[in-house]
């Protein structure tokens, strides 16, 4: 079993990739790879191509995905959402039908609206949203703020989140 993370954060170990982290943690203990991409600003510095090519072909083999990103605007960052545009028209295929989460990290407000553009992406696709017992946020302003939140690394590490991944019984 494995699962693709996307941390589409500009910071490659900061918040969004702490909680990514806290998942992975969980999905490992229970026997479910993880491989992790970050995104940055590579996909406007020239390397989008690049980096679809490797995602796509991990999700060839993948269970399912994570798609992770911080509030910029009071939505996911504009590199996610550039990414998110071309591997959902260009590996669509190997998406579809796959289970699907979205997790989101931020100072204060804005999480639920960037997790609806997220969902959109796997809605569009027909992809399973798997959500935790409640929002799959975790609110600070680093990542040591974000490990402090209490109730969103709760929810993070839900097992139902990681269960559902990991179904290999699900057919659609």
């Amino acid at each position: 079993m494995k699962v693709v993370l996307i941390n589409g954060s500009r910071k490659e170990e900061g918040c969004t990739y702490t909680s990514l982290m806290e998942i992975s943690k969980v999905l490992k203990s229970e026997g479910i790879d993880t491989e992790l991409f970050f995104l940055g600003v590579k996909v406007i510095d020239g390397h989008m191509s690049e980096l679809l090519e490797k995602v796509e072909e991990a999700m060839k083999e993948a269970d399912g995905i994570i798609i992770g990103s911080p509030v910029y605007f009071a939505s996911p960052t504009g590199e996610l959402i550039s990414f998110l545009d071309r591997l959902f028209m260009k590996a669509n295929a190997c998406l579809k039908f796959k289970p699907a989460a979205a997790i989101t990290s931020a100072r204060r407000a804005g999480t639920t609206a960037t997790l609806d553009v997220i969902h959109k992406y796997f809605l569009y696709n027909q992809m399973p949203i798997v959500s935790s017992r409640y929002w799959s946020m975790a609110f600070g302003n680093s990542p040591e703020e974000i490990v402090q939140d209490k109730e969103g690394m709760q929810n993070l590490s839900h097992k139902p989140l990681q269960t559902y991944l990991a179904l290999d019984t699900l057919s659609l």
